[in-house]
């Protein structure tokens, strides 16, 4: 059986003056031939790893506080701390420190901690030979006391010699009840000095001390002194706060009274910290740190013991669920809960793996499918604050647990719409609740924390589940308000709802492919967002652009062609002439988005944009933005008329087929994984349509050849035609977008090597298609027949 005694964690104090759980093991001391000494040695649990080996040095302080931990300081601020899990293993090892260094093992700290330099340590040292002699516990010595304190806080040894003049003479009690007396004959003076000796006290940083005020006998007492602040015009009321005003609910009683002492003690010392003590100056930053880490063990502890008693939690949860449990024990049972998971943020991550694992399987998420829905403010913002607990440390655990229900639970009932509708039914004017649901649900539908996931199919079916039972109750409201030429509903609520709704959606466009993709194609989704553009409020309009923006961004000539066809750059004109070359945000962010079109060569939109809207914009001169757009536009079509006289002294079919075939393999920047070609891929004409046979073994060695360009030659020409009668457009746009099946013009004839001159083989010297077939993979019409087909050439 595992000796319990000397099972320790080792804790480590980082530059940020809070401790690293190193592990949990087993402790001992014996001789180290290799150090010259007895030193101590932590095996891990786990595996039998040297977690710490350490010789105990003569000179070193040790400390021992709150009965089942030893802390020291290993060299220069490195402090290592072994808590151990009984107190009779902590007395064991403390009793070998001590004998080591030739101790009584009744004392709490072995050494004097001296931390200065060379110079300051032979000062101290004159100060050393005589301890610090206090006055006499009188109110008329009050001042002396006072000073004599604040005096001794320049000095580490100094600070030592006093902690130790303090426990001897049992100074503190005396201290408390000379305050009795003085606030009993209203001695405001005298009040103040008491004011200013425990605060100094509180600045000696010693955990001996603080063990003494933080009693049950004393604690108020010592709350008391701090309430008379000598710059305030009146005394606080701390106690009166922490007496009446600050109730403690058990939800089920605690049965364990170390567990409750210890609960009482840290929420008291948890409060002197944040409200009754002054904010530490720059100088005393870290003179409170060892209060930190008292209260740190504190919660450890806390977490601990709540973990071990199963029935207490059992039995909370049952309360939680049970249908007939009112109101307001619920709200305790939710209120308990969201500090104990506040509590566990003091664990290491395995711990803490470990503390929600335990969660889970008792029943927290449907138990927060019930509490998130109660029509009680303070139940509701707990359950929040809980549920962003579970999601910031392990998203993968909702997820899945989400996608187990999928088939079982009614679609208002599963956790994620009812996070979804918490969030659109927020009430407070500020959105407080609305804006930490919108950050859960972004971390839930983070692709890139689905990776990570051991679970290799965790981001298709979460995401396959999110855009089948979900995407339609977040996107409600946005169709609700946008049934119009202009938003229904213009009250601040309402479009800070909207905006919400746009970031996550917005998110959405940028980190998933196809799921997004169907769902705005198929509810025409951007073209509702565009009339926000009417919207009073610009930081909604700023919304619904940036929403089309990222769309732009991706490059896709399936957005593009959407766009175009439902000449969806008119609410952005329309908002730019609007704000008549007012110098703002909007200006800047519109004008951003046909750079960025000008600059990624985007070809198909910069077409669409300067033959549409290249008379409304050409008198804009305050940037050369649309110029250059309407330069690029002319430098496209001087190439397409030179393809034109290329294509009438080669032939059409020469000249296409090598294009086709670069179109066929060139990789683009960003290509699509295999479930986005799957949903994508509908077309089967050019394997179905235009086999290329073997040449019959008397033909000419060049048959075969021709045969088969034959043979893609009408499918380029059925393609084309097919996409001009389906696609609405100026004429002059590329061949996808063009309206008439039969070209007229002499710029567009030549629009079949146009559509086909996206090459994925790069020949040598053909310097006019790489250039017209750059811009980032975005440009050009044909996108969709190279998305659809690549895998049929695999």
């Amino acid at each position: 059986m595992t000796d319990t005694r000397r099972r320790v964690k080792l804790y480590a104090l980082n530059a940020d003056r809070q401790w690293d759980d190193r592990g949990t093991g087993h402790v001992s001391s014996c001789y180290v031939e290799r150090l010259k000494g007895t030193s101590l040695m932590v095996r891990a649990e786990s595996d039998g790893s040297l977690l710490l080996e350490s010789k105990i040095q003569p000179d070193t302080a040790y400390q021992k506080q709150q009965d089942t931990l030893i802390v020291w300081s290993e060299g220069d601020n490195f402090d290592l701390a072994l808590s151990f899990q009984e107190k009779a293993g902590c007395d064991e090892i403390w009793e070998k420190i001590c004998q080591v260094q030739g101790k009584d093992p009744s004392v709490e700290i072995t050494q004097d901690i001296v931390e200065e330099s060379e110079d300051e340590r032979f000062d101290d040292i004159s100060d050393s030979v005589q301890p610090v002699e206090l006055p006499a516990c009188e109110m008329g010595r009050l001042e002396d006391i006072s000073e004599l304190v604040n005096s001794c806080l320049v000095s580490p040894v100094r600070k030592d010699k006093l902690t130790a003049a303090l426990e001897s003479q049992h100074y503190i009690k005396k201290l408390l009840n000379l305050f009795h007396m003085c606030e009993d004959i209203e001695n405001i003076e005298g009040l103040h000095h008491l004011y200013e000796i425990f605060k100094s006290i509180f600045l000696l940083n010693k955990n001996t001390l603080f063990e003494t005020m933080f009693a049950d006998d004393t604690i108020f007492d010592v709350v008391g002194c701090l309430e008379y602040d000598p710059s305030l015009p009146q005394p606080k009321k701390h106690r009166e706060y922490l007496r009446e005003l600050a109730k403690f609910r058990e939800a089920i009683p605690i049965k364990n009274k170390d567990l409750l002492a210890k609960i009482h003690q840290t929420y008291r010392v948890q409060y002197i910290q944040d409200i009754v003590l002054p904010t530490p100056t720059v100088f005393e930053d870290n003179l409170l740190s060892t209060l930190s880490s008292f209260i740190f063990f504190n919660k450890v502890e806390i977490v601990k013991l709540i973990e071990d008693d199963e029935k207490f939690l059992t039995d909370l949860f049952k309360l939680l669920m049970d249908d007939k449990t009112p109101d307001i024990k619920r709200r305790d049972s939710v209120l308990f809960l969201k500090e104990f998971c506040n509590f566990s943020q003091n664990l290491q991550p395995q711990d803490k793996d470990a503390f929600y694992k335990t969660l889970v399987t008792l029943g927290i998420l449907p138990a927060l499918e019930i509490t998130l829905s109660i029509d009680d403010q303070k139940t509701k913002t707990a359950s929040i604050d809980i549920l962003t607990y579970i999601v910031e440390f392990s998203p993968s655990v909702v997820r899945d647990y989400t996608l187990q229900h999928a088939n079982n639970t009614e679609e208002e009932h599963m956790l994620l719409n009812i996070v979804i509708e918490q969030m659109l039914q927020d009430r407070d004017p500020e959105l407080g609740g609305a804006v930490q649901l919108m950050g859960v649900l972004r971390i839930l539908l983070d692709p890139e924390s689905m990776l990570a996931s051991v679970n290799k199919s965790e981001k298709a079916d979460f995401l396959n589940f999110f855009y089948k039972h979900s995407i339609q109750t977040l996107i409600a409201p946005l169709l609700d308000n946008t049934t119009g030429e202009k938003p229904l509903k213009e009250d601040y609520h309402t479009v800070q709802l909207l905006g919400l709704v746009l970031e996550l959606l917005s998110f959405c466009v940028e980190h998933h492919t196809y799921h997004i993709k169907t769902c705005i194609l198929n509810k025409d989704l951007l073209r509702r967002i565009l009339v926000l553009m009417r919207s009073t409020h610009t930081f909604l309009v700023l919304g619904a652009l940036r929403f089309m923006r990222k769309i732009i961004a991706l490059k896709d000539e399936y957005y593009n062609r959407y766009i175009i066809k439902g000449n969806l750059f008119a609410p952005v004109i329309d908002a730019f002439l609007r704000n008549n070359g007012r110098y703002n945000l909007l200006d800047s962010a519109i004008l951003e988005l046909f750079e960025f079109i000008k600059l990624e060569d985007i070809k198909s939109l910069c077409s669409h944009v300067v033959e549409n809207y290249g008379k409304i914009l050409e008198d804009i001169e305050y940037v050369q933005t649309f110029k250059a757009l309407k330069t690029r536009y002319d430098q496209h079509q001087d190439k397409l008329k030179e393809r034109e006289r290329v294509s009438g002294s080669v032939g059409v079919t020469e000249a296409v087929v090598p294009s086709l075939l670069r179109t066929r393999y060139r990789r683009e920047a960003r290509a699509p994984d295999e479930e986005e070609e799957m949903w994508f891929n509908d077309d089967d004409e050019l394997e179905d349509e235009a086999p290329l046979e073997s040449a019959q073994p008397h033909a000419h060695p060049h048959a075969h050849t021709h045969h088969g360009l034959d043979a893609i030659g009408k499918i380029v020409e059925k393609k084309v035609c097919s996409n001009a009668e389906t696609v609405n457009g100026p004429t002059r746009v590329l061949l996808s977008t063009a309206t008439s099946p039969k070209p007229t013009h002499a710029d567009v004839q030549v629009s079949t090597p146009r559509l086909l001159n996206k090459g994925l083989v790069d020949y040598d010297g053909d310097s006019d298609e790489e250039e017209d077939g750059g811009g980032g993979g975005g440009g050009g019409g044909g996108g969709e027949e190279r998305d659809a087909k690549r895998p049929r050439l695999s």
